[in-house]
């Protein structure tokens, strides 16, 4: 399992702890298959604060895996 998964979501950064790229890759496709789904990230340095971001059709989404030690 990753440390954790780099999000980068309409130009900005946030990430995704304890969790494997494909089920965040799998997240993502059910929400576009549906037309639309919300993905719970992490926002900020330091002190994460959760947010949720809109998947919908069109808008970029890139996911950069990062491992752990």
């Amino acid at each position: 399992m990753a440390k954790r998964v780099d999000v980068f979501y309409g130009g900005r950064p946030y990430s995704i702890g304890g969790r494997d790229i494909d089920d965040i890759r799998a997240e993502i496709a059910a929400a576009l298959a549906l037309g639309h789904g919300w993905l719970t990230v992490n926002d900020g340095e330091g002190v994460a604060q959760t947010t949720d971001l809109l998947i919908t059709p069109g808008v970029d989404v890139t996911l950069a895996d990062i491992p752990g030690d």
